[in-house]
């Protein structure tokens, strides 16, 4: 078996440290123990952006990813959305991006100068906080679920004044995606206390490690 590399660290705002590691052509973002993402098992990433496209009606004018990670949720995004869509990818990590143009460019391709994109090196809960009724999606893959797993502050997301602070940034049909590692039936109560109408997906986790289902979960801002 090939040795596991570390090819370099980054700093989180607040605290904390992500390590890009890589064995063969293979690479994952980990924190801690926990591998965050990596680039042989990005199904439910995809997933997220896919499923998340195709509930935002025909023609949906600018749409939030948080989380730059590997890409993959980027990638899958434009292929679903119309050329008209203009997509704003917040990520809070500024060395997430140095990789990214680094070594994980073969992975993202053209996505990052694709000229319906732009990128914000910013917390997205501010992003959130500052749009009114500006977004038809909004797609959170920035926590391994909802709780502020790898950023303390990211309580914000998810919490209730969090969650009426999405539903008020997005318009009328709009749609707040989100992945997790598990499910949290208490977090589905929060979204539908906020007014969304909620749809839970189970994704089978793939890698070849036996694990529990992904959660995404699908909330839809009534017409």
């Amino acid at each position: 078996m090939m040795p596991i590399e570390l090819v370099d660290t980054a700093d989180i705002p607040g605290g904390g440290q992500l390590r890009l590691m890589q064995r063969g052509p293979d690479f994952s973002i980990q924190f801690g123990e926990d591998e965050l993402m990596g680039s042989q098992a990005f199904d439910s990433e995809e997933a997220l952006a896919i499923l998340a496209c195709h509930r935002m009606g025909a023609q949906p004018d600018r749409v939030l990813i948080g989380g730059l990670g590997m890409g993959f949720t980027l990638g899958a995004a434009l292929s679903a959305l119309p050329e008209s869509t203009a997509v704003v990818v917040a990520e809070l990590v500024p060395k997430v991006v140095a990789w990214a143009h680094g070594p994980l460019a073969h992975l993202f391709g053209g996505y990052l100068t694709d000229p319906r994109v732009s990128l914000e090196i910013r917390d997205v809960h501010d992003i959130i906080d500052d749009a009114a009724g500006t977004f038809d999606g909004i797609l959170l893959d920035v926590d391994n679920g909802p709780d502020g797993f790898i950023h303390a502050a990211n309580d914000r997301l998810y919490c209730n004044w969090g969650l009426r602070a999405a539903y008020a940034a997005l318009r009328p049909a709009g749609v707040l995606a989100i992945w997790s590692a598990y499910d949290d039936d208490a977090f589905v109560d929060r979204l539908e206390n906020a007014g969304f109408v909620v749809d839970e997906v189970r994704l089978a986790a793939t890698g070849g490690k036996k694990r529990t289902p992904y959660t995404i979960w699908l909330a839809s801002k009534p017409h």
